[in-house]
Formats: structure tokens, sequence, C-alpha cells
């Protein structure tokens, strides 16, 4: 009987190694540093006109976000690896892709001058 038990023990312990353990999800935690890197860049950015920052000049105003939203669109672009879709955030408007429903979504938000800007970034 304690031979059937170790034996039965043993054969769990192999199955269990044998299976492994599930591989972590690390596309949320990397979706997650593209959008902080790319908020990050951008937040550090001079303007093209006035402001202290890029953000800061696009979150300053709507005609100034009006103004500078394909600029900041070509720009977050350039940022991102091909495979990224994206969405920018701002007070004023947003530029970028529409989010789908179901996809894992990288997310940071930096606080300029004039309000908060949201970068959310998901695979393509």
């Amino acid at each position: 009987m304690e031979a059937a038990v170790g034996v039965t023990l043993i054969l769990a312990v192999a199955v269990t190694l044998a299976a492994g353990v599930p591989a972590a999800d690390t596309r949320t935690p990397q979706l997650e540093a593209y959008a902080d890197d790319a908020a990050t860049v951008l937040a550090g950015e001079p303007p093209r006109h006035r402001g202290a920052t890029r953000l800061s000049e696009v979150t300053r105003s709507a005609s100034a976000f009006e103004r500078e939203r394909t600029a900041l669109d070509r720009r977050v672009d350039r940022i991102l690896p091909d495979n990224l879709l994206y969405r920018v955030e701002t007070p004023h408007g947003a530029v970028g892709f529409q989010r789908p429903a179901d996809v894992l979504v990288g997310r940071a938000t930096v606080t300029s001058l004039d309000g908060p800007v949201t970068v959310e970034v998901w695979y393509a």
C-alpha cells in the first residue's frame, strides 16, 4: 500500500513537471512600456509653435489642437513600431485609430500644462 501511494505521488510530480507552468502573458507589460515610452517622448519634445512642450501645445486650445493634429499623428506613428496601432487623447480631441473592444491595450497618461494626454497602444 505504501509503495502504491509512493509511486502515485512520484507520478503526480512527474506529470506536473512534464506539463509545465503556463507562460506568463508578456504582451500587456510590453504594451504598457510602448505607451509609456511614446508619452515620455512626446512630453519631452519642444513645441512646433508655442508652448513648453509638444503636448502643452496641443492641449492649449481646440484651435491649437486642430492646427497640430496632423503633425501629432505623424509623430506618434514614427515613434511606435509598425506592428502597433495607437490613439492619443487630449482634452480637445484625439488622433490615431478607433480602438477595438476586444484587444489588449497599453495605456499611459501624462499631465501637460493644460490637461491630461492619454496614449493607448495595441497590436495590429
